[in-house]
């Protein structure tokens, strides 16, 4: 196991809390309505004395909650589960860089952004018209309120400006800052409002005591990775996905 990208496995798993999660052994089985994959896969961390029953249980797990089995191949992943996986037919989705900044890279924060300590309804309905709309409701609980558990379950600091055009939330975690929910409203782009964004998180992130920066985006995302670039963030680990069909 890559001891330092597995650092990013448990950041991550911290950063985005499934409102449900099951141990078993070193493994974490997540749930949160089908709300984000983050929230609702396997987080396989370490070896099991019996991968094939390992996998056979997370199966089990998801089958009974009626969704597809994911899980999430990190560095901490065991070396022969991915291959386990597409012995199965799980298809891999979904490729996605870990990227770093020093906190410091945001200082000099613009005036006109805010930072607050929970989610104000404009902050969440633009993150949830840029991202949400490929969460489809189901149940008693809507996918946006499983979302808003989600955000809601550890603190963190909710970015936004001008009226919430664009918004981002950025987690403390110790001498890491985690960067979450960076989104723009089409409207309001190419005006430089998510970098403005960016470098308030990390200002703020420095204020609370943070020296390094992390997020995630998927490989295909070009645009946003040529913003994080530009601001100082390089990529030191990948992970992606694999879904059972």
């Amino acid at each position: 196991m890559d001891q330092g990208i597995s650092l990013f496995d448990r950041l991550v798993d911290e950063a985005w809390p499934a409102a449900h999660r099951t141990e078993w052994g070193n493994w974490a089985f997540r749930h949160a309505g089908g709300v984000t994959k983050r929230a609702n896969s396997v987080l396989p961390l370490g070896e099991p004395d019996d991968l094939s029953r390992a996998v056979d249980e997370a199966e089990a797990f998801y089958a009974r909650l009626g969704g597809p089995c994911v899980f999430s191949i990190g560095g901490g992943a065991p070396a022969g589960l991915d291959a386990e996986l597409e012995s199965r037919g799980y298809r891999l989705v979904d490729p996605t860089l870990v990227m770093t900044a020093p906190a410091t890279a945001g200082s000099g924060r613009p005036a006109e952004a805010q930072i607050e300590h929970a989610p104000s309804q404009r902050w969440l309905d633009t993150w949830w018209e840029v991202d949400g709309g490929r969460h489809p409701d189901g149940g008693e609980i809507t996918a946006k309120e499983w979302a808003a558990r989600i955000l809601r379950g550890v603190e963190a600091g909710y970015a936004s400006q001008e009226r919430a055009s664009a918004v981002g939330r950025a987690v403390p975690q110790g001498e890491w800052l985690g960067i979450y929910c960076m989104a723009v409203l089409p409207a309001a782009r190419r005006r430089g409002l998510g970098g403005s964004v960016l470098r308030t998180m990390l200002a703020w992130g420095g204020e609370q005591g943070a020296s390094h920066a992390y997020l995630v985006v998927t490989e295909r995302n070009a645009g946003a990775r040529a913003l994080y670039e530009s601001e100082g963030f390089g990529v030191v680990a990948r992970y992606h996905y694999r879904v059972r069909p």
